[in-house]
This record gives structure tokens, sequence and C-alpha cells, in this order.
């Protein structure tokens, strides 16, 4: 195993039993669907709805324990973007976003290859990939506009996409969580691969406009919708 995998690997085991025990006394969680990642051979891309800054402990949570998807990796902001809020510029883009397996997303460059370059590394690698196409959590509990970043890694490694849909947890406040007043419930839906989204095209994305990505991906997140 390669080092840059041990980090998330340890920390992502190690808050796998506290977490599965929290959500189930406190939101009374539930996986639906995760036959469908069983059989699925490593080097996979979770694609996923955005609900709360909680979510890729969810993800990690939904899995089995040390399941072979583990360790997961996420795409982050770079670290100067998190300078100006508050407490969160301690932990977020940083070394404790790396160690969990979150690494930043070079922004600006309008090219997937270059934006994206070490997370289609690490899915070559065999390394499983998290994304919320969004950017960005939900202000109205509903998917709004998306980035194409998770179809073109589906193109450019051949990977499957898996769709994630997170519910329950949207504006959850303290008073919910330890009165028990929410439900956190995580669908995992079947895979979908790199032609059922492009419909079969041939020409790669880079250097182009990024249309045909982007609607790839809304694509993708209306299977999220419907699970």
């Amino acid at each position: 195993m390669k080092l840059y995998r041990l980090p998330p690997l340890f920390l992502q085991s190690l808050f796998w039993a506290p977490t599965r025990i929290i959500l189930k006394i406190f939101t009374d969680f539930e996986v639906r669907g995760i036959s469908n990642v069983q059989n699925l051979p490593r080097g996979v891309i979770f694609v996923s709805n955005h609900q709360s800054e909680l979510d890729p402990i969810l993800i990690t949570a939904s899995l089995p324990f040390l399941s072979h998807h583990f360790p997961m990796f996420y795409t982050s902001r770079e670290k100067s973007f998190y300078i100006k809020s508050g407490w969160r510029q301690i932990f977020y883009g940083g070394l404790f976003f790396k160690m969990w397996g979150a690494y930043p997303v070079r922004v600006g460059l309008r090219d997937y290859g270059d934006s994206l370059v070490c997370h289609a590394e690490i899915i070559k690698d065999g390394g499983s990939v998290c994304i919320f196409p969004e950017g960005k959590r939900t202000v109205d509990n509903k998917i709004g506009p998306v980035k194409g970043g998770a179809a073109y890694l589906s193109y450019v490694t051949k990977a499957p996409i898996v769709p994630v849909k997170i519910e329950g947890v949207w504006r959850t406040s303290p008073k919910d969580f330890f009165w028990r007043k929410r439900k956190c419930r995580i669908t995992i839906g079947q895979p979908i691969f790199p032609d059922e989204i492009f419909f079969g095209k041939s020409m790669l994305f880079l250097g182009v406009p990024d249309d045909d990505c982007v609607l790839a991906t809304r694509r993708v997140m209306d299977e999220v919708i419907s699970l």
C-alpha cells in the first residue's frame, strides 16, 4: 500500500465505529443499497448531494468497516479559500484535510485535466473518490447547479460512478440531534458507467467548454434525486 493512503485509512477506520454508534443512537441511522458497491472493484467515484459539513464522514460511515473502497478520497478547495471561515480555517484545506483524504482541486485553470490531475491518479491507483458536484452545501435542501468534474474523472479513468443520496441532516440543530428528531438515511444507487452518461462520445474533454461534462454530471445527479 502506498504511503499517501495510510493517514486517511487510519483516520477513517478510527472514526468509523464511534460515528456509527452516535448516528444509530441519535438519528436512527439507516443505509440502503450497500449491495450495489460490495462487488465493485477498487477505483470508484462516489457522487453525492451535499446537505451538511458532516457529509464526508457520513459517506465513509455508510460503508462496511474496512471496506475495500477505503480509504475514501475527496475534492476540496485550497487552504486560502477558508482563511475567513472562522474556526474552520484551522482544519479546512490544510494538513487535517489531507490526512482525512481531501485533496484540493486547482481552480481557475478551465481545464479538468490540470484541475483534477491528483484525483485522476488516485482513481487509476485503485482509490475511491467522493465528489459533491454542487461544490457547496445546499441552501434550500434541493440540488442546485453542478460542476462537471465527476463525469470528467469517470470518462478519463473509465471508473464507474456510484450515486449516493444523503437525507435527514440538512440544518440539523443540536436540539434535533440530541432529542433524536431526525432520521439520517444514506441511499446508495447502482453504478453508472461513462458510456451511460456520455452516450458513447469519444472526444476527450480537455481545453474545451465543459458543457458536456456538466450535462453528464447532471444526469448522475438526476439519479441521486430519484433514489
